[in-house]
This record gives structure tokens, sequence and C-alpha cells, in this order.
């Protein structure tokens, strides 16, 4: 089939988890046969930090503004699938311009879900508009459980369906590496994931010095107070996220409250973290036994959980990085997920 794709990014996963998600999802769709344009708006900050301007798995155009997605109408009209993805930039705008120009299905790739309807709930319509959720024929969603039902109940989304993040399992692997930081974090800077980064891991750092420990991520405000043990990396591009977590000996997931409010909302940094063989400490969450089982990870609920973890034995640490391994792979690949995207295209009911 062909797939029409507006997405945020694919060409920058700078300070942003949809990049490295639309690639793995993508690149797997694709090797299953069907053909794939990704329109991504031109915007300055990711222009600066381009990772992948040339994709070998699809076409990736750039547009500067709604006029210019014009260009695209004979390929949006003649696509056997549109899908529009969350925080896309003027996105109310793009999807009713969509919504007129499709012949084929159209539907909605929610990344942000929780934050998605958390905004509707307070009124705000940044990137989907209330009344547009009834007219997407498929509604992926990044969170599954209970939130599938808020959205077919409250929102009358006609088919609403959990896609979870994915990972290429040949670009995240385990790589033989000497362990650089005992505790290491991959994320962007948000304030709601604050407090927990502080809680789980600055709080470990300063407890024990003699440990080695790195937060690596773009956006943190220059007046947080890193201890001398914390190594910070403003940025690691997806080329270099094995190397990463290959000199981890544990890393650390930390979910944004929306998240955790609504459950079932597995990060992509867990899978691509499982899928190099690291082990994982992260914080809870209701359904995280949908992707892990009670003995797959470590979870922590205080700083005293994490130094536990931490103190350790190397057996045991490897048993925790083997058995996340063995988890991603048996059914959280990119593989599953494609095969999962092509059958709920493939199912028009």
């Amino acid at each position: 089939m062909k797939l029409v794709v507006l997405g945020l990014s694919l060409s920058s996963s700078w300070g942003n988890g949809h990049a490295t998600t639309y690639r793995a999802l993508l690149r797997a769709f694709a090797a299953r046969g069907h053909r794939i344009l990704f329109l991504e708006r031109d915007v300055p900050w990711y222009a600066a930090h381009r990772d992948l301007s040339e994709p070998g798995f699809c076409q990736l155009a750039l547009y500067d503004d709604l006029a210019g997605l014009r260009a695209w109408h004979a390929d949006v009209a003649q696509a056997d699938a549109v899908m529009v993805g969350s925080y896309v930039p003027d996105g109310i705008a793009v999807a009713d311009w969509v919504f007129a120009t499709a012949g084929g299905l159209v539907t909605f790739y929610d990344i942000d879900t929780p934050i998605t309807l958390s905004a509707l709930a307070r009124g705000e319509e940044i990137y989907i508009a209330a009344r547009q959720i009834s007219l997407y024929k498929k509604y992926f969603s990044f969170t599954g459980g209970p939130t599938l039902d808020v959205l077919r109940e409250r929102y009358g989304s006609p088919s609403p369906v959990a896609l979870y993040c994915s990972v290429d399992t040949a670009a995240y692997r385990p790589v033989p590496s000497a362990f650089r930081w005992d505790l290491s974090y991959l994320g962007t800077y948000s304030p709601d994931r604050q407090p927990a980064l502080e809680r789980l891991l600055l709080k470990p750092a300063r407890l024990a010095p003699d440990l080695r420990f790195v937060v690596a991520g773009p956006q943190y405000p220059v007046d947080i107070d890193w201890p001398a043990n914390v190594e910070r990396i403003e940025h690691v591009p997806p080329a270099e996220h094995c190397a990463f977590y290959a000199a981890s000996r544990f890393t650390l997931n930390i979910t944004r409250a929306d998240m955790i409010a609504a459950g079932y909302s597995p990060s992509v940094r867990l899978f691509e973290a499982g899928a190099c063989g690291t082990a994982i400490i992260s914080d809870v969450w209701e359904g995280m036994d949908s992707v892990f089982g009670a003995d797959d990870i470590v979870i922590a609920r205080s700083e005293e959980d994490v130094a536990r973890a931490l103190a350790a034995a190397e057996s045991q640490r490897d048993k925790w990085a083997q058995a996340a391994h063995k988890r991603i792979l048996a059914g959280h690949n990119s593989a599953h997920r494609a095969k999962q995207l092509e059958q709920a295209l493939l199912d028009q009911s």
C-alpha cells in the first residue's frame, strides 16, 4: 500500500522522541513491501540538528507552511492511507486539509495521548481538535488500557488502537563496551519529569560520590545544581545510542506525569535500552506488566530503591539486562509493530 505520514519529525531526533519512533516503525513497514512518503514541516530547530536527511526506507519531503503542503495534494489524494501525527505544527489545519483531500483511510498517530487528552480536558486544542477525533477512521495511540475507552466513549473515536512505540533491533543491539557510568539517563528536559530525576538520580549521586552518573539530553535549565559525579551531555544522536547504553551499568527510565496518570504508556527509551541489553531502573505506572515481567527491570519509588539496585551483584544485574533484552526481542521490536499497523490499516471495520 501507499502510506503518507504527516509527522512532527523524521529527519531530526533533537529534543523529541518522535523521530526514532517513526524511523523504527516505518523502516519495518517498508520492509513489508509498502511505500511511504513522510511530510515534515521545515522548522529551524530541527534543520539545525538533522541526523537523517535521506532515509533509505521512505521518501522524506519538507514543506515550509500550509500553502507549501498543497504541493503534495496528489500524493495525499491517491494514498491508500494517510497518517497525521501528534504535535504537527498547525496540526488542526493540516488535518482539516487532509480530511478534505485524502481519498483513502485517514488515521491519527498519537505519540502523546495522555498529554493530548489532558489538554483537551482543559479546553486547549493545540495540534488536534476534539471534533476531529471522531473523523479519524483509526486512532493509533501510544497509550493503551482505559485510555482507549476514553477516546471511544468521550470523543467518539470509531476505532482506537494501541500502537506502542518499538525499537529497530538492527540499530539497537548489545555492543561490547567497558562501563563508563553506573547509572545513565537519556531524555529531553521536562519540568514534570525533573522531580523524579532529582529523586532517582541526583539524590543517589549525592549519596554515592564514588559512583558515576550521566544525564544526556537538551534544554535543561542552566541553574540546575548538578553533583560533581554527574556528567552532562547535551545530545546523543541515535547512531550513538547503542554505545551510550552499553557504557551504562544501569539506565533510568522516567515517565511524564500525564503518562503515569493514564498508565499503559511505555517510553521508547524502555524498548531501546532493553534491546541494547542494558539493565533498566524505572519509575512505576499501571500497565507496566503489559510490557515487562516482574523480574525484567528494577522498579524504583525512592532513592533507596536505586541505591539497592546499584549495589546488587553483577550476576543479578546481568539477569535483569538479559531478561529485558529477551522481552523486547519477543514482542516489542519494530517488526511486531509494523505488522500490527498493517493489520489495522487493512481492517476497515
